[in-house]
């Protein structure tokens, strides 16, 4: 039996050495060495690129990243909680809510991304009804800012943040706060205390799931943010493009996923209550 799920692993893991180790050690090489005089890389290595990471440029953009990317996990967070709830206990129209969540996965992210850049241009459709309706004298500051950004972010993965809650919050035993009720318990204090705890599990998965593609997104802040909400993922999308650093946007791309690999370890061994050593 061993030797039969080894031979059928092999396969899967022929692929994910292929697709995903083998680029991951080139980046790490590319990492160490140095940049060519035209692009590319070329001896020696060093750890030059890293050290570079240092610089407070470079430190601001890595931490408006983790601020942008902890916003808006809270307010996917904030949202979707109570639509997940909604959707949990609407009886038979479960499959309709659902799908209405997803409905926008049917349609290219960029276009989606566009369509919320015309509504929010100074020529918008925003901007628009509010000067016909006299509220506001001049065009407001919507698009290329971090406004911008979490908003699309927020769109982009809010159903991330639905679903694992909503699969949590439909297997929650109604019994459980109809106790809480005939205790005593108000339904916010029973929301509190019962209901949020028992969500934990999918309240940290949905969190992970919108806040670490949040962290790395570069096509919203670019598109949204423009240069003025530059995030590292914009950062490093531009090293390997536009300023053809490799060493440098290799050296990022690693210091990153570190970063999100030592917060992940850390929020796993708090969920289970271990020690971080």
């Amino acid at each position: 039996m061993k030797r039969l799920r080894l031979a059928f692993l092999a396969p899967s893991a022929l692929l994910l050495a292929t697709l995903f180790l083998a680029p991951l050690v080139i980046v790490a090489v590319y990492s160490l060495e140095s940049r060519g005089a035209y692009g590319g890389v070329t001896p020696p290595f060093t750890l030059e690129s890293y050290s570079r990471i240092l610089d407070p440029l470079y430190l601001k953009i890595l931490w408006r990243s983790f601020w942008v990317a902890g916003v808006s996990t809270l307010l996917c967070l904030l949202l979707g909680f109570p639509l997940a709830l909604f959707i949990s206990r609407s009886g038979p129209r479960r499959g309709l809510y659902l799908q209405l969540v997803m409905l926008p996965f049917w349609t290219s992210f960029l276009i989606r991304t566009y369509a919320w850049m015309f509504l929010l241009r100074d020529t918008g459709l925003i901007n628009t009804a509010l000067l016909a309706t006299g509220l506001i004298s001049e065009p407001l500051p919507l698009l290329y800012n971090d406004f911008a950004v979490i908003l699309g972010l927020v769109y982009g993965f809010l159903p991330f943040m639905v679903l694992p809650l909503y699969t949590t919050l439909e297997k929650l035993d109604p019994a459980l706060l109809e106790a809480a009720a005939d205790l005593g318990a108000p339904p916010w204090p029973a929301l509190a205390r019962v209901t949020l705890p028992l969500c934990r599990p999918g309240i940290l998965a949905g969190s992970i799931l919108v806040f670490i593609p949040c962290l790395g997104a570069y096509l919203t802040p670019d598109l949204m943010g423009g240069g003025k909400s530059i995030m590292i993922g914009t950062l490093v999308q531009n090293q390997f493009t536009t300023s053809r650093d490799w060493p440098f946007g290799a050296a990022l791309s690693f210091s990153l996923m570190a970063l999100t690999l030592g917060l992940l370890y850390i929020v796993s061994k708090r969920s289970r209550g271990e020690d971080l050593l």
